[in-house]
């Protein structure tokens, strides 16, 4: 093979010290490893919680034994975006220590071993990296030379990338407008429920008749709706601080609380439908109409409150969704979500209570309130497959693959369109009622939802619900060609195979703890275009970096590229070396096609999930072959 013009990108953000120390024990000296990695970037702790995630940093004698009591200061735990989980991990200066006995070793011998390590940032990881050292025993330093093992932070990644914090911070705020404006929609749909809207004029109609003045009403009714903002917002204050903020995370990640998720939505759905009620205790809701006897402030504050209660029925459900909705494991999301659900429900009281003559243009209540909590009941029940969904995904069931969760929401939008054209009834409704113009109108709309999701039940494209569905490889049919696999993990085999069928050869540059390479695989190689593109015109070999399978021992070599060395032992170092030696990178995942003498066609691809960048690229490397 060739190397290739193109400017250097081999990434080398840790630089290893490791030293020997005197100690107050006689006979006994300290081994000092030390790390000092560039800003922005981590490595991480011996002691991770999960096999799942990174490799963790790990120290072996000559006999290549791992070396037991290796301790190492209180390291930062937090969630790393790269594996998708709280870790722990240490930046920019990090020391590790072990001892020695000197009693069974001579001054004149010399200390020999390795360390594993692995490297991230917030967008990559480099591939495990074993580091051997040599020390002479007759080279101790002096203990008061010895450095601080638990360095402060200097917050070099902070100061050095405040703009990208300041990106980050503007992205937040623009989710959480998002989930006030979600919890805003849903407060406004429960004011259209049997159990709210009647509420309005009776309330109002209390403010205006046991107020003095127009003035007192209006401050009377502020209060009220204060209350109604407050008593909710708590409420999702309240659950997050019982249950705790990363029970927002637990909602995203958990499949049994996503299943017991789904069946609590199931339930309220199904009570939206009329066939039970789901009520508090009717205890509470007279405790409190008797408090908001008492007049004044205290009194307004429990007439909110039994508002809460006695409409729990309708509202209860839709906070239920709402909050779930605004899993993102802080304590501002379940704020903003039910402040803007408090908020739309609030906003009549305190307006018709202000302006009371603007009542007479309300609709009356009737048969068509009770129609408003069905559809809003059948939506849920298609949205709580979401949570079985995600239960699925993580344990792999095959339970509920696209089509079967398509084919529930046709179902579902079917069902509301057949009950909204009055074809099916549920308990509450109102027998021989007329079904007006807009009704009909918005069962067209459901019915036309239902005909666009049919496609899906084939494969076909459904962007409108894109990331309701399980993902489009997660499916009853096996669509040859859009399941991608390389069936080659050496570099000459398939080199071999590709002069054979006459095609250019694609390495991918791969790792098994590469998440970002799962994300390609997942988002990028299952398009239709890209999967035909790698069945039928390259061969695809999948090189793994961090591949720990041994070579034989006469295929061991110590090679050096960019200044850093590579200790060839693994199969995984081997791919490690060819992708730095020969195309100056070594982040993953990297792709390149070759010819037939090993000469890089066209330019490289590196991560991006758009499917049309890595179709631009491949598309341009055939295009010279």
């Amino acid at each position: 093979m060739t190397n290739m013009s193109i400017s250097a990108q081999i990434e080398d953000p840790i630089s290893w010290e490791i030293n020997l120390y005197e100690t107050a024990v006689e006979g006994q000296i300290e081994v000092i490893y030390n790390a000092s990695l560039d800003p922005c970037w981590h490595i991480y702790s011996q002691f991770l919680d999960s096999d799942d995630g990174p490799v963790a940093t790990a120290f072996y004698n000559e006999g290549n034994e791992i070396i037991e009591g290796v301790t190492e200061c209180e390291p930062y735990m937090a969630y790393d975006p790269n594996f998708m989980m709280d870790l722990k991990y240490f930046k920019e200066e990090v020391y590790w220590s072990s001892l020695i006995n000197m009693s069974d070793i001579a001054s004149t011998d010399t200390l020999k071993g390795s360390l594993l390590y692995m490297v991230c940032d917030a967008t990559k990881c480099l591939p495990p990296t074993d580091v051997y050292y040599a020390l002479p025993l007759s080279e101790v330093n002096s203990a008061t030379s010895r450095p601080d093992l638990c360095p402060p932070s200097k917050h070099l990644c902070d100061e050095d990338n405040h703009g990208e914090e300041d990106t980050q911070g503007e992205e937040e705020e623009g989710g959480l407008i998002w989930i006030f404006l979600m919890g805003f929609g849903l407060g406004f749909a429960a004011l259209f429920t049997p159990c709210v809207f009647p509420l309005i004029p009776m309330t109002v109609s209390f403010f205006t008749k046991t107020s003095k003045t127009k003035a007192a009403g209006i401050k009377n009714a502020l209060i009220y709706g204060f209350f109604i903002i407050f008593i909710y917002t708590a409420l999702g204050l309240l659950l997050t601080a019982t249950f705790g903020v990363d029970i927002m995370n637990v909602i995203s990640t958990d499949p049994y609380f996503n299943v017991g998720l789904f069946l609590l939505l199931l339930v309220f759905g199904i009570s939206f439908l009329g066939y039970f009620e789901i009520q508090l205790p009717q205890s509470w809701a007279n405790k409190a109409d008797a408090a908001s006897d008492r007049g004044g402030i205290i009194g307004i504050f429990f007439m909110a409150a039994t508002l809460a209660i006695v409409s729990f029925s309708c509202t209860g459900p839709l906070i239920g969704g709402a909050l779930a909705g605004a899993a993102t494991g802080s304590f501002e999301a379940p704020t903003a979500v039910m402040l803007g659900f408090s908020i739309a429900l609030a906003l009549p009281f305190m307006f018709f209570s202000a302006f009371p003559g603007y009542l007479n243009s309300l609709p009356t209540s009737g048969g068509w309130l009770n129609t408003v909590k069905v559809v809003l009941g059948l939506i849920e029940i298609g949205f709580a497959f979401k949570f079985l969904s995600n239960a699925d995904l993580v344990l792999q069931l095959g339970l509920l693959p696209r089509e079967i969760f398509i084919g529930i929401w046709i179902v579902v939008a079917l069902t509301l369109a057949a009950y909204l054209f009055g074809l099916i009834h549920f308990p509450h409704d109102s027998k021989g009622a007329k079904i007006s113009w807009k009704r009909k109108i918005v069962g067209a709309v459901f019915l036309l939802f239902g005909g666009y999701l049919t496609p899906g039940l084939w494969g076909g494209s459904v962007d409108a619900i894109s990331g309701f569905p399980p993902p489009t490889f997660y499916s009853i049919w096996q669509h040859e060609d859009e399941h991608v696999e390389a069936h080659y993990r050496d570099y000459d085999e398939a080199m071999a195979v590709a002069i054979a069928q006459n095609k250019p050869l694609l390495l991918d540059f791969t790792g098994w703890a590469c998440v970002n390479c799962r994300k390609m695989e997942e988002q990028v190689w299952t398009d239709n275009r890209v999967s035909k593109i790698l069945n039928n015109d390259v061969i695809l070999v999948s090189l793994y970096v961090d591949d720990r399978t041994k070579l034989p021992e006469e295929e061991w070599t110590l090679e050096e590229y960019g200044g850093k060395e590579f200790y060839i032992r693994t199969i995984g170092k081997k791919w490690s070396y060819l992708q730095a030696s020969q195309f100056d990178r070594n982040a993953q995942p990297f792709y390149v096609l070759l010819d037939h003498n090993g000469t890089q066609i066209g330019g490289s691809a590196g991560y991006d999930p758009n499917p049309d960048a890595f179709l631009e690229y491949i598309n341009d490397a055939l295009a010279k072959f």
